[in-house]
Order: C-alpha cells, then sequence, then structure tokens
C-alpha cells in the first residue's frame, strides 16, 4: 500500500483484544479492525481537543468515513495485545486522508497484521451534504 508523507507524527493507542473482538475460532473477526481503527482515530482527535459530539453541536458539522481500502496480512487472536497507529497523511478543505496499522505488540518486536488508508470528508450534520471543514479544526490537524 503506498502511503503519503505524514503531516504530523504518528498516534498510537493500545488495544488488547477480547473475546467479543473474536470468532469463534478466537481470531480477530475481519471488520473489527475498521473499529479498532475508528477507535484509534477519535482518540487521535481527543489529543487534538476535538471532541466529535461538542463538535458536532458547536458546528453543526461531523466526519464520516466515505473511503477505506484495508490489507489483511496476519491474525490476531484472543488476548494479544496491539498498538494501533493513526497518521494524518493529507488536509483538504473539504476531506482528510489517515493512513492506519494494527500491529501485535510481543516483547520481541511489532508484527504487521493490518493497514489502511481511510478517506474522512465533513458534513452537515442534518442534511449529510458535504462542507468545508472549519478552519480552526484544520489549524488543529496540522
Amino acid at each position: 500500500m503506498s502511503q503519503l508523507a505524514p503531516i504530523v507524527e504518528t498516534f498510537n493507542w493500545p488495544v488488547r483484544v477480547y473475546w467479543e473482538d473474536t470468532d469463534a475460532g478466537g481470531i480477530v473477526f475481519y471488520a473489527n479492525y475498521l473499529k479498532f481503527f475508528e477507535r484509534s482515530r477519535t482518540e487521535w482527535l481527543r489529543t487534538k481537543d476535538i471532541h466529535q459530539q461538542a463538535l458536532r453541536e458547536r458546528t453543526g458539522g461531523m466526519f464520516v468515513v466515505g473511503h477505506a481500502d484495508v490489507h489483511y496480512l496476519k491474525s490476531a487472536k484472543l488476548d494479544d495485545e496491539l498498538c494501533i497507529t493513526t497518521t494524518l497523511t493529507h488536509a483538504g478543505r473539504a476531506s482528510m486522508t489517515i493512513f492506519q496499522q494494527a500491529f501485535l505488540q510481543s516483547p520481541a518486536q511489532r508484527v504487521l497484521l493490518c493497514e489502511a488508508t481511510i478517506r474522512a470528508g465533513w458534513v452537515n450534520a442534518e442534511s449529510l451534504k458535504p462542507e468545508r471543514i472549519p478552519a480552526q479544526i484544520l489549524d488543529a490537524l496540522t
């Protein structure tokens, strides 16, 4: 997967794999990587003092995912400790592109399990029509 140069530093967020994250074989269900990525993006935004509910109430807008390109490389299992990374690679007037990876954290090394390029657009929360990202949010992101 090609990756653009990061605009800001990479954010790291730890995740423990719980029973609810796995299928009957104890392997992380593939769609749950998207949940891990969503949670990491939310926590990354919080570090920039961007709280999504407050943002929606204050600006009337919100981010929505419009595209996700996901590559699954290896499986995580029950009780694994993961590190989810979030890196902003592009911020435009109406959308941003984020590169995310899920790594298995082992004492010896980090093993890449899954990676995705996510495009999130800014929309009016009521109409869901695209709008420009407010300048103060773009400033906080970059």
